[in-house]
């Protein structure tokens, strides 16, 4: 093994220098999604062992499911506290560290409190999942307790900056006793509470990729079952909702009302497609089903509006429709789930879902589906590619080829146009993260830690497979030249 990362290591050092191309402020592509990078230059391999190519490694907590986003020589990610960098703050907490991109070093950090009025609504031990999105001096993530917090990038580094002035009292779990608040806390600007304001009933952990358009915030509310898993408490609650950047106020949701039917919880984050001069927002539901909605356009009004459906595709259709939580726990036949995003490329769409990984039957796919040309118009299912019992994955789209790991344990490329398969590979442990394309090459982890890297083209060639030690759960991200990869432990900082 160390013979064949050495080997690995040599033969990235053939690759021009890294070029500095930009940060990477979301997790995926603006819009579309799509999990690739522009950078160029970034080791095909590097090795724990004789720190060849690691620029750095953070420790993180035990459990980390973030993944990291960079802006402005900062990385942030999300994880849990069982390492705590406080010792005033102990004891289960979600965490979201702001780290220098060039040292690793902790600048400041967001610690909150675990929900306890039942632990479905905050797992313990998970920490804070949902990946940070960055723009300006604004950093836009949900936290544990299922609340969009609007962060300023410096933390209370330069003051405590407002409207927001009672984080002592939100990062304590005694909300009589605030805490002090020191110059490595966290700074909230304002804080939008998704179970008050939306009504959302929270399941397992919050998973939201904030998308931006304008002066807007587009997200999935993760509302879904209760601890029985057979029952959503909150019928009337919307899957993804709208909330005005510059104050936190929600301004708009859908108005679908497809709650029952969410089989486990919605943790599809949305994409935006832009076609024929016109934009449309791209959702997928916990129903399985995929819609398109107009986006809202700019208003003063103080009345919370709904979104406009245009279109909406069913990702499974001969699935159950009616009474379907008695087919929770049911590996033959259930309704789907969609985890990862849509990516939208072009005038099509792709998105891959199927039985719930947990609760549901053991079937996945990746279906390609097209864009409408008019906002009345319907999109058609193109092709369909069969995955391995379940997939978590958003795909990556690189020069005709889609690169998608699943939970089956196959690392799978994909004709873009065709769906057929151009190659596949038999990976040891389930992908819960992303492929990520970069430098013409796959970068691709798993949750028995082994961490893979394939050359992004129509022969499969594996470059190098790397053993790290722990689970990864974590899309690997690259911004800057540098290539982060993160476990449920360390975060890595990877660089010529």
């Amino acid at each position: 093994m160390r013979l064949f990362i050495a080997c690995s290591v040599a033969f990235s050092l053939l690759f021009s220098p890294p070029c500095d191309a930009a940060d990477q402020p979301q997790w995926g592509q603006a819009w579309t999604r799509n999990m690739v990078s522009p950078e160029k230059g970034v080791p095909s391999g590097f090795d724990p062992q004789t720190k060849a190519h690691i620029k750095w490694v953070a420790a993180l907590g035990t459990q980390s499911y973030s993944t990291p986003t960079i802006s402005k020589g900062k990385v942030f990610i999300g994880t849990n506290n069982d390492d705590p960098r406080d010792p005033t703050n102990i004891g289960d907490r979600g965490v979201l560290m702001c780290l220098d991109d060039e040292t690793g070093e902790l600048l400041w950090q967001l610690v909150v409190p675990k929900r306890t009025e039942d632990p479905f609504h905050d797992w313990p031990k998970t920490g804070m999942s949902s990946p940070a999105t960055v723009e300006g001096n604004s950093v836009y993530m949900v936290d544990n307790r299922g609340v969009l917090l609007s962060l300023d990038i410096n933390g209370q580094q330069n003051g405590n900056q407002g409207p927001f002035m009672d984080e002592g009292t939100y990062f304590s779990e005694d909300k009589s006793h605030p805490r002090e608040i020191g110059k490595r806390d966290a700074d909230i600007l304002w804080a939008c509470d998704l179970t008050k304001e939306a009504g959302i009933w929270s399941h397992d952990g919050a998973h939201s990729s904030v998308m931006i358009d304008g002066n807007y915030l587009y997200l999935n509310s993760g509302t879904g079952v209760d601890n029985t898993h057979k029952v959503i408490r909150t019928p009337e609650a919307p899957s993804l909702v709208v909330v005005d950047k510059r104050t936190g106020r929600l301004v708009a949701q859908d108005n679908e009302k497809f709650a029952t039917n969410i089989f486990h919880c919605t943790w599809s984050s949305p994409s935006m497609a832009e076609l024929a001069g016109f934009r449309t927002v791209v959702f997928c539901g916990g129903n399985g089903v995929i819609y398109g909605f107009e986006p809202i356009r700019e208003s003063s009004s103080l009345s919370r509006d709904f979104l406009k459906k245009r279109w909406e595709f069913d990702f499974d259709p001969t699935a159950p429709k009616e009474d379907i939580h008695k087919y929770s726990g049911n590996k033959r036949e259930s309704p789907s789930n969609i985890f990862g995003m849509p990516v939208v490329q072009g005038d099509k769409i792709y998105v891959a879902g199927g039985g719930d990984l947990w609760w549901g039957k053991n079937v996945a796919w990746l279906k390609c589906i097209s864009i409408p040309k008019t906002p009345t118009g319907k999109p058609q299912l193109l092709w369909s590619y069969p995955l391995e019992k379940h997939v978590m994955a958003t795909p990556a789209i690189y020069e005709g080829m889609i690169f998608i790991p699943d939970c089956g344990r196959k690392m799978h490329c994909i004709d873009q146009s065709t769906g057929k398969v151009i190659w596949t590979h038999d990976i040891t442990g389930e992908a819960w993260a992303s492929a990520l394309v970069c430098d013409k090459k796959v970068y691709v982890g798993t949750r028995s830690g082994e961490f893979l890297v394939f050359a992004a083209s129509r022969t499969k060639q594996l470059l190098a497979t790397l053993q790290l030690g722990n689970p990864i759960n974590a899309t690997p991200t690259v911004a800057n030249g540098t290539l982060y990869v993160g476990t449920m432990k360390e975060l890595f900082a990877i660089r010529k």
